[in-house]
C-alpha cells in the first residue's frame, strides 16, 4: 500500500471518492457526524414511526379528494365522484383503489393557515420558507431524530427519500438549529447506488475498512484531510454501509413479485420541476421503516396544474392512486397501522374557478391531506369546504395541527422543548396548534 500513489487505491478507487464513501457525502450528510452526536446524547429507542408523501406543486383538492358535482362547470370540472367503501364518503373517479380502501385513512378537507409559496418547507418544518430559513427552523424529521435517536445502530433514525428538484424550494430543508448531526440520510438516486456499492460485492467493499488503517497517513499529506478523534464514528458510518438491514431495506427487489406489482412501479424520472412518480420510493419507504427508520420522507409527484389540469389528473392519478393504496392497505396488512402514521398532503390547494388554459392556479385559502395509520380513527371526513371548494365551512383545521398530530402519534409531545445546538431549549411547535382530537375519538 505504502507504494500506491495517494490519489488512487490498488481496486482503482481514488481519496476522494474514498472520503465520499466514508462520508456519506452523496447522502447528504456525514454520518459519523451524527454518530459522534447520537453517542453523546443518550437518547432511548421507541418503535413509533412516520411516513410522510409530500405533493410537489399543490394537488388539486376538488379533482381528487373534495370534488363539487353540483357546482357549475367552471368549477366543478371534467371528473365525476364515485363511492368509495365508507357510506357517504366520495373521492375521484379516477382514484378507484384508493375509493376501496377509504376505511383504512382519514381525509382531512379543510386545512388552512398555508400561504402560496411553491416549497415544502410549510409540510415538512410547519413555516413558510423565509421563516425557516430567519430562525434556522428544523425539518420534522430531525426533530425526531434528536428526540428519539435510532431504534437499531444500523439504521437512521430519519431518511429522506426526497430527490434533487429542479425547483430549489421543493427540496428538503436541512435540520437547522438541531445541527447537521440531527439531519437525515438522504437516498435519492445517486446515494440509493451508492448504498448498493455499485456492484461491489459485500466482502470487496468490507476490504476497504482496512484504509481506515491509512487515514493517518493521508492526514500528514493532506492539509484538508480532518479525521482526528473520527474513527469510532467512521467505524460506525461503515457498519451502516455494510448492514444488510439498510442495504437489503432500500432494494425492493427482495419483495415478492405480486408486492411490486401491487404498489406498481411507476417512474424514476422527474415530472416537470418537481419530484418523480416513483412508486418504487412508497415500498422502500415501508422497508425502511420495518428495518428501524423512524421517519422516511418521499417527494411525490408534480402537480402545479396550471394548465391541462384535467389531462395532467388523468394520466398521473391512476399511478398515485396505485402506490399510495397499496402503502396503506400494507402497513394495515403487516400489523403496522398502530405505531406507522401515513401523511399525504402539498403546499396549498388549487382555484375553484378553471383558468383559460383548462388549469387551476395557487389556491392557499383552503387545502386536503390524508392521515391513516398511526392508531388514528379511520374511515373518516373531517372538514368540509363551501359549495366551490373555495373556503373551509366548518371544522378549519390548521394546517400546522396535522404535524402536531403527526408528533403525538410519534409520542412527541409537539409544545415539548428540544435542545438546539447551543444548548437553548426551544419549543417544536408554537403553543396555539394541537393534534386534531377528531381523529382519536
Amino acid at each position: 500500500m505504502r507504494n500506491i500513489a495517494l490519489n488512487r487505491f490498488c481496486d482503482g478507487i481514488s481519496r476522494r471518492n474514498f472520503l465520499r464513501v466514508g462520508a456519506l457525502a452523496p447522502f447528504g450528510v456525514s454520518l459519523p457526524g451524527i454518530f459522534q452526536a447520537e453517542a453523546a446524547s443518550g437518547l432511548k429507542s421507541n418503535q413509533r414511526s412516520v411516513i410522510m408523501i409530500y405533493l410537489s406543486g399543490g394537488m388539486p383538492h376538488q379533482d381528487s379528494f373534495d370534488l363539487k358535482p353540483n357546482a357549475p362547470s367552471e368549477v366543478r370540472g371534467e371528473f365525476k365522484p364515485i363511492p368509495t367503501n365508507v357510506s357517504g364518503i366520495e373521492i375521484s373517479e379516477h382514484l378507484p383503489k384508493l375509493a376501496a380502501c377509504a376505511d383504512k385513512y382519514i381525509v382531512l378537507r379543510s386545512l388552512v393557515g398555508q400561504i402560496d409559496e411553491h416549497s415544502s418547507f410549510q409540510s415538512t418544518t410547519g413555516f413558510p420558507m423565509s421563516v425557516t430559513k430567519r430562525d434556522s427552523k428544523p425539518h420534522f424529521g430531525s426533530v425526531i431524530s434528536r428526540v428519539q435517536g435510532q431504534v437499531d445502530p444500523s439504521v437512521p433514525a430519519f431518511v429522506d427519500l426526497f430527490p434533487t428538484m429542479q425547483h430549489k424550494p421543493y427540496n428538503s430543508p436541512n435540520a437547522g438549529f438541531l445541527g447537521r448531526a440531527a439531519s437525515g440520510v438522504r437516498l435519492d438516486g445517486e446515494g440509493i447506488d451508492n448504498m448498493k456499492l455499485q456492484g461491489l460485492s459485500a466482502s470487496r467493499f468490507e476490504e476497504r475498512k482496512t484504509l481506515l488503517a491509512q487515514v493517518d497517513s493521508f492526514r500528514r499529506n493532506s492539509e484538508r484531510l480532518e479525521v482526528s478523534g473520527m474513527n469510532q464514528n467512521y467505524q460506525r458510518a461503515f457498519e451502516v454501509l455494510t448492514s444488510s438491514r439498510l442495504v437489503e431495506a432500500i432494494d425492493v427487489t427482495k419483495e415478492p413479485e405480486t408486492v411490486r406489482e401491487r404498489y406498481g412501479k411507476g417512474s424514476s424520472k422527474h415530472l416537470g420541476d418537481g419530484a418523480p412518480l416513483w412508486n418504487d420510493q412508497l415500498l422502500m419507504a415501508r422497508r425502511l421503516v420495518e428495518a428501524g427508520a423512524r421517519c422516511v420522507t418521499v417527494a411525490y409527484g408534480f402537480w402545479d396544474t396550471h394548465g391541462n389540469n384535467f389531462k395532467h389528473m388523468k394520466q398521473h392519478s391512476p399511478t398515485f392512486d396505485q402506490g399510495v393504496s397499496a402503502l396503506i392497505e400494507d402497513i394495515y396488512a403487516r400489523g403496522m397501522d398502530k405505531t406507522t402514521t401515513i401523511c399525504v398532503w402539498g403546499e396549498f390547494g388549487r382555484t375553484p374557478k378553471i383558468n383559460k388554459d383548462a388549469g387551476r392556479d395557487h389556491w392557499s385559502r383552503v387545502n386536503f391531506a390524508l392521515l391513516a395509520g398511526g392508531g388514528m380513527k379511520t374511515g373518516q371526513v373531517i372538514g368540509s369546504t363551501d359549495a366551490s371548494a373555495g373556503s373551509a365551512k366548518d371544522t378549519p383545521i390548521n394546517y400546522l395541527d396535522v404535524l402536531a398530530t403527526v408528533y403525538n402519534n410519534m409520542g412527541i409531545d409537539p409544545h415539548s422543548m428540544v435542545v438546539d445546538i447551543s444548548g437553548r431549549p426551544t419549543p417544536i411547535l408554537p403553543s396555539t396548534v394541537a393534534p386534531i382530537g377528531r381523529v382519536y375519538t
